[in-house]
């Protein structure tokens, strides 16, 4: 991979990453999800709101796991 191409996808999964953080900031009303993980996300009384904290904390370790993967 070229390292323009290698710079522009890091960039990108940042801003994945970013996303899912501020997502699950909002939905989850703090910042406890990133050192309790999926428990903080289980704790929700709103299956609504559950299921899409669910959704972007998966998003958000793709992207971590990706990053480690990359650097």
């Amino acid at each position: 991979m070229a390292v323009a191409q290698l710079k522009k996808l890091q960039r990108r999964l940042l801003l994945l990453a970013d996303e899912a953080e501020q997502r699950l900031n909002r939905i989850c009303g703090h910042e406890l999800w990133k050192t309790i993980g999926p428990d903080a996300i289980d704790s929700l009384n709103d299956p609504e709101k559950r299921a899409e904290a669910n959704y972007w904390y998966g998003q958000w370790n793709v992207v971590r796991e990706l990053q480690e993967v990359i650097d």
